[in-house]
């Protein structure tokens, strides 16, 4: 059973990283400058780079958030050893080169889904509710509670209605206490209740 301290498994690297209260991070992940918030997870084998992941997130294993890049266009030749030099014994690595990723910042709401082996490019904003479809590549922002799949990713459909997504982002349901959600779990499983009672 999770708690409020994290759950990380065996094989996962966290570098100046935090995890929030209920969260995991399975087998095999890689989390560089991450901030995962309350209830999220990973589900292994994840490589995720400079990103700031809401509440309740679901992300499937293989997922890939704010990848490296190669300079295609700004130097002669694209391998690493133009900005990763050090491990090949030629100079001090080129720092500068690694400050584009980070600037370039992932940002995900709240309740939202990333299908297995999905690819989240830098700078995308993915808004609460969305669902990235499997295999799906993210290069441009996802509006809240929108279905997209596909390479490069498409909006297929909506989850709900405009004026059902208004009523949800104005209950701010993910903030919350443990013992609301707990007592209104019930209502959680059943959406036509949870609408009438909560929205």
């Amino acid at each position: 059973m999770l708690n409020k301290e994290p759950n990380v498994e065996q094989n996962v690297e966290l570098v100046k990283t935090k995890l929030g209260n209920y969260t995991q991070v399975k087998a095999h992940s890689v989390l560089n400058d991450v901030q995962i918030d309350d209830f999220s997870y990973c589900a292994g084998y994840n490589q995720i780079y400079y990103a700031k992941i809401g509440k309740f997130c679901s992300i499937a294993s293989f997922v890939r958030i704010n990848p490296g890049n190669h300079p295609t266009y700004t130097r002669i030749a694209q391998h690493h050893f133009t900005y990763r030099s050090k491990m090949f014994g030629f100079s001090e690595d080129d720092k500068a080169f690694f400050d584009w990723r980070k600037d370039d910042l992932v940002i995900i709401g709240h309740d939202v889904w990333i299908g297995h082996n999905s690819c989240i490019m830098p700078g995308v904003t993915i808004g609460n509710g969305a669902v990235i479809g499997a295999g799906a590549v993210v290069t441009k922002n996802i509006e809240p509670y929108s279905i997209v799949v596909g390479i490069p990713s498409k909006k297929i459909k909506m989850r709900f209605s405009d004026n059902l997504i208004e009523r949800i982002e104005k209950s701010q349901w993910w903030n919350w206490d443990y013992e609301t959600i707990k007592e209104r779990l019930d209502e959680f499983r059943n959406i036509d209740e949870f609408v009438r009672k909560y929205l």
